[in-house]
């Protein structure tokens, strides 16, 4: 991915089941970006699935995928947590929590088999979501006097610029978002533009 750039989920996927072993493996992915809400969907699943054995995740969180938390729930050392983690990484997403709900079918699979069973359930769900690409965006804000209106207009098209709040008075402000990768050519345009006030604001993602 570039640098201002990243994938997620907008939408919760749809529930898989694998099986394995008569083992049964109930996967689900998440879109998140605290982690109180990754504790308000495990106590989603552990309300709806209440004889699970198992309740192992993985999340991925932050547009440069800094943060990431890994559980087992039980299962032996790195055999759930980090295979889930791994098909995360695999599709490149971030501020995503997939959660596998394992029922014990008996039959023991050994850690070899775990690993597999972890993975191909994280890697089933992840296929069951709709991936979407969301770019970084900043945003500064333009004053200007009413006259230097259309001057903005015209470059906010031309640069295909977009205004996320505008207050059109005797005195104009506008707060506009540019992707990251080109704020700082963007920002020296308008700043350079007699009549304008330019100040650089919050950062703020963009579909």
């Amino acid at each position: 991915m570039e640098n201002d750039a990243y994938k997620t989920i907008e939408q919760p996927g749809s529930e898989i089941l694998f099986k394995e072993k008569a083992s049964k493996f109930f996967a689900y992915a998440f879109p998140v970006v605290s982690e109180p809400e990754v504790e308000s969907h495990l106590e989603g699943l552990k309300t709806k699935h209440t004889k699970a054995g198992h309740f192992c995740y993985a999340w991925q969180m932050g547009e440069n995928y800094e943060h990431f938390r890994v559980n087992d729930d039980g299962e032996p050392s790195n055999s759930a947590g980090m295979p889930i983690l791994g098909q995360l990484q695999n599709f490149e997403l971030t501020n995503v929590l997939v959660v596998v709900v394992r029922y014990f079918g008996g039959t023991k699979l050994g850690v070899g088999g775990l690993i597999s069973a972890y993975k191909t359930a994280a890697k089933m769900a992840i296929e069951n979501s709709k991936i979407v690409s969301k770019t970084i965006d900043l945003s500064f804000e333009v004053a200007c006097e009413y006259d230097k209106m259309n001057l903005v207009m015209r470059m906010v098209k031309e640069y295909n610029l977009n205004i996320i709040e505008q207050e059109l008075k005797l005195n104009c402000k506008f707060l506009i978002s540019v992707r990251k990768k080109d704020f700082s050519s963007i920002y020296e345009k308008f700043n350079s533009v007699f009549g304008f006030t330019v100040k650089s604001k919050f950062k703020k993602q963009a579909p």
